[in-house]
Parts: structure tokens; sequence; C-alpha cells
């Protein structure tokens, strides 16, 4: 690593809040800090426009804090920008418009541009309390970028297939979990009344409704009850349920009180971007995960061996029921997950190609 070696993160949201940044940026900290590389992590959205962002109305308050945002952008990237080598990008410098920051840095700048994301952001998704923005997201930026990178870092194979279309320098760097300072406890399995889990921001939770009809019919049958760690509380008609409000605090506490996560996704392009983010957490804690065979899903999920891909309603049943019941399967398949998270998706494991990066 070159002595003079100084990186610039530009990264969407306050720090300690959102999962992506979170587990791909702000994680590698320590290891940089080891490295002897001076860097600085500069978001584009302050903690009060995060809090009202998803929220409906605020729109004078929303659009303020998007103001303010692009003014700390242009004081960025045009006055702060000239003491850094490198130029780290996580999904976007700007949410919305076209990519005019990632230019100036790559073409009029000539920084090392690295791009990163973990979603299939060239692929329009926006939420119900944001329609007016769609059409200013401007997805197209996303090829644009790539073109424009020093290297791309996608989460996943399917996202990089997408890069390497428009970069030769496409780095597979999938999400990872600190297992030494932050998801370091593993769940020890003992007979109780099964708790069946899912955790996730407020845009997955529609992807509960593939599996709460299976739910309904397990709660019929036997004792077993259902846990939401999220960001927001869905209305959901279970007999036996409990929501956890996310708190950084406590995220591992209250995901070592599951004893099956569960991963369900419906089967399209975007979905086949996600980075199975859900069942990195779970096996890491050693929880044995059950989830739909769409994208990384299954690559990170043995079927049989740390949990089970399920591809229809009757055997997401079968395959609950099975785990449910079992005390020393669910320490099997936790254990084997546990591992295999500890080789291939720990921030220890990765760390070495992260650095790299920079090289």
């Amino acid at each position: 690593m070159p002595a003079q070696t100084k990186i610039l993160f530009l990264v969407p949201y306050p720090l300690k809040h959102a999962p992506s940044q979170r587990f791909r940026v702000e994680l590698y900290e320590p290891y940089l800090q080891q490295a002897g590389i001076a860097y600085k992590i500069v978001p584009f959205m302050d903690e009060h426009t995060w809090q009202v962002l998803y929220q409906k109305g605020s729109t004078i308050q929303k659009a303020w804090g998007i103001i303010k945002g692009y003014l700390r952008r242009l004081k960025t990237v045009l006055w702060d920008i000239h003491s850094y080598t490198h130029v780290f990008v996580h999904r976007e410098a700007a949410p919305l418009g076209p990519p005019v920051f990632e230019w100036t840095i790559a073409k009029l700048w000539r920084k090392k541009l690295l791009y990163d994301f973990d979603d299939a952001i060239w692929i329009p998704n926006t939420s119900n309390e944001n329609k007016l923005a769609a059409w200013l997201k401007a997805c197209w930026k996303v090829k644009r970028i790539c073109r424009w990178a020093y290297k791309v870092t996608p989460g996943n194979q399917y996202l990089c297939n997408y890069a390497a279309q428009y970069n030769n320098n496409v780095v597979l760097l999938p999400t990872c979990v600190d297992m030494e300072r932050g998801h370091n406890k593993v769940k020890n399995h003992t007979a109780h009344k099964p708790v069946l889990g899912w955790t996730g921001s407020h845009s997955t939770l529609p992807y509960l409704d593939l599996i709460i009809p299976v739910i309904q019919e397990l709660q019929q049958e036997m004792d077993i009850s259902f846990a939401i760690i999220a960001d927001k509380k869905p209305a959901l008609p279970l007999n036996d349920w409990t929501f956890v409000a996310w708190n950084e605090r406590t995220e591992i506490e209250d995901l070592l009180k599951m004893d099956i996560g569960i991963m369900p996704l419906q089967q399209d392009a975007w979905s086949e971007g996600k980075c199975g983010f859900k069942l990195i957490q779970y096996l890491s804690a050693g929880i044995p995960a059950i989830a739909s065979p769409v994208g990384v899903n299954t690559i990170i999920i043995e079927d049989g061996i740390n949990g089970y891909l399920c591809s229809d309603m009757a055997t997401w049943k079968k395959r609950i029921k099975e785990l449910a019941a079992d005390v020393q399967l669910r320490q099997a398949m936790g254990t084997a997950g546990h591992e295999k998270m500890l080789k291939e998706y720990s921030i220890r494991s990765q760390k070495d190609k992260f650095l790299s990066l920079f090289t």
C-alpha cells in the first residue's frame, strides 16, 4: 500500500444507520486504521433528513435536506477532494439526477474512482412514499459510472455480470459481518417454544406477504411464534408474533432470540441483485436459515447442511416444521452456517481483498 494513499468515501446515508453502508464501508474502518491509511467518510444525507425521508408528507423538510446534501457534495467534490488519491462511491454520490459528481471525480479531476453497489440499482425501485422522485433517480447512470470507474465492487455475481458489460476491472466483494467485534455471539439451541424470525428494512417487508399464509397454517398446527426485527412495524394477520424495532446496540441479542431465520424472495431481476445479507446475519449467529432459491441465496445456503431452499409453499411448511421440531438439527445446521460465514462472509475473510482495491 503506497504511503500516500488517502481515500474519500462518498456514502448516501448518515453513519451507523443503513445496513448496506454499515457492512460494506463502515465495518472496514478498523482495518483501514491498522493499515495506516488516511480516509474520510462523507455522507450525503444528514440524520434528520434520513428520519423523515420515508415518512409520508414532510415534503419541505425532505427537499431542504436534499438541497443541503447537494451543497455539501459540491463543496467536497470541488474543494476538498484534491488531497485524496482514491474516491470510493457507495451506490451513488447523490440520490437524484445525472452522475455529475462521479463524472467530475473521474474525468475532470482524474481521481481513481471505485464504484460499489449491492442491489440491482439500475432497475427503478422507488417507494410508494416517494413516487414523485422516481423519474429523477436516473437509474441509467449506473452503467455510466461503471464505465468511468477505476474498479467496480458489486456484492454478488449477478451484479458483477452487469458491471462487466461496462468495466474490465470488476471485483466481487460480498457483504460481510464483523464476527469479532459485532456479530460475535452464537446461538445455543435449546428445547423451548421455537421462534421463527425475519430481519430487514421497511423496503423488504413486502416479501413477508409470500410466507404469511404458511405461518398462519403452522400456528394452527403447532406452538410456534414469529419475530420481526425492522425499522417499521408491519400489520400482520398472525396470532403469535412480536415486533422489535431495530437498534444497533441490541441487534445481536435481538437476533439470537430467533431459532430459525427466513428470507422469502420473488423470482425477478431485482431479487437476483440481492446480496443475501439476512442469511449472512442468521448464519453468522449460528441460526439455520430457510430461503427462496433466488440469486445468491443458492450460494449462501447449502441445502440440507446450513439450511433449506424452498421453491413452493408446501416445502416451506415442511422445512419449517422439521427445524422447529428438532433442536439437534437446528444446532448442527447453525454450526455449519457459522463456520461458512467465518470462511467466506466475515470481514476478516475479505479484508485483504478490500485493502487491495486501493493498491
